[in-house]
């Protein structure tokens, strides 16, 4: 269910007619130019959640938020009031709880499967979170390490030693307010599906491992192809959770590029595919082309 989070993780649930011809030029940073820019900017996809000896900048990550005037986030994460005000919208509305949206079974199912994870919140407070959103806050216990760092955490930090202004494509408000157009039941059935799988391993457990790996391989195509594994039930909410998004981006990033050059991070999910921030950019005439993107990196840009 990590797989479902938008915004806190990837943001994965999205079309899978990306391809790249060469695996070897695999990567997660882009250069976007032509279209009548002066200079180019970049786009790169992040992760909200890896292994700290996994997480780096590359070179040419690095470079580019140098030489860039602003940095964009999907959100911007250095506005704490904003971040606190949008708490309370994690939770589900008219004072829903998982055991209004399961049977007595399946609630039991996933209070202990809750409680046998670690978590900064106890499942009291987790039962009343919308629960696309409440498996996500889960995912630390998930991960192989004992340190952790998110990626988009090590770009702000990169952005304020260079001086650079950080923002935001959307805000906080507006990514909670997404999952009140998907209905809670389905979440909470989903959630369900995802922490059953019989063996000691969840099912869910088993993708998220698949999508660390494909993301550290900076393998878009196959992170693509994972995505369109979903069960049915989401698809059909694709363009709530990334279309709609990603179109809402590329509008305002027309307006940004014209004057500026920017480093745009946003999560992995929202790169590939006929509705990804890739292919709609090119559709808007601008030429986004692959970056190397290692951690010692022989091509700098």
């Amino acid at each position: 269910m990590k797989r479902f989070s938008a915004g806190l993780l990837v943001s994965l649930l999205a079309l899978t007619s990306f391809a790249q011809s060469n695996k070897e030029n695999n990567t997660l940073l882009w250069k976007i130019s032509g279209n009548g820019l002066e200079k180019p900017s970049y786009l790169f996809g992040t992760i909200h959640i890896l292994c700290k000896e996994d997480a780096y900048l590359s070179q040419n990550l690095r470079t580019a938020i140098e030489k860039a005037d602003r940095v964009y986030l999907e959100l911007d994460m250095d506005n704490l009031f904003e971040l606190l005000g949008a708490m309370s919208k994690m939770k589900m509305n008219d004072d829903t709880t998982l055991a209004d949206l399961l049977s007595p079974e399946e609630y039991k199912i996933v209070k202990e499967y809750f409680e046998t994870k670690s978590s900064l919140l106890p499942f009291s407070v987790l039962e009343t979170y919308k629960p696309l959103l409440a498996s996500s806050l889960l995912m630390e216990s998930s991960m192989a390490c004992e340190d952790n760092v998110a990626m988009e955490q090590l770009i702000m930090e990169e952005a304020k030693a260079k001086g650079k202004r950080i923002e935001g494509l959307e805000t906080m408000a507006y990514q909670m307010s997404v999952f009140d157009s998907i209905p809670y039941k389905l979440q909470a059935q989903e959630l369900l599906k995802s922490i059953t799988a019989g063996d000691q391993e969840s099912a869910g457990d088993r993708e998220f491992r698949e999508m660390m790996k494909a993301y550290k391989e900076q393998d878009l195509e196959k992170l693509g192809k994972m995505i369109s594994k979903s069960s049915d039930g989401m698809m059909q909410y694709d363009d709530i959770l990334l279309g709609n998004r990603n179109r809402n981006w590329v509008i305002k990033l027309k307006t940004l590029l014209a004057d500026k050059s920017l480093v745009i991070a946003v999560g992995a999910g929202h790169l590939p595919g006929n509705n990804g921030v890739i292919s709609l950019l090119r559709k808007e005439g601008y030429k986004v082309t692959p970056v190397e993107n290692k951690a010692k990196s022989g091509r700098e840009i």
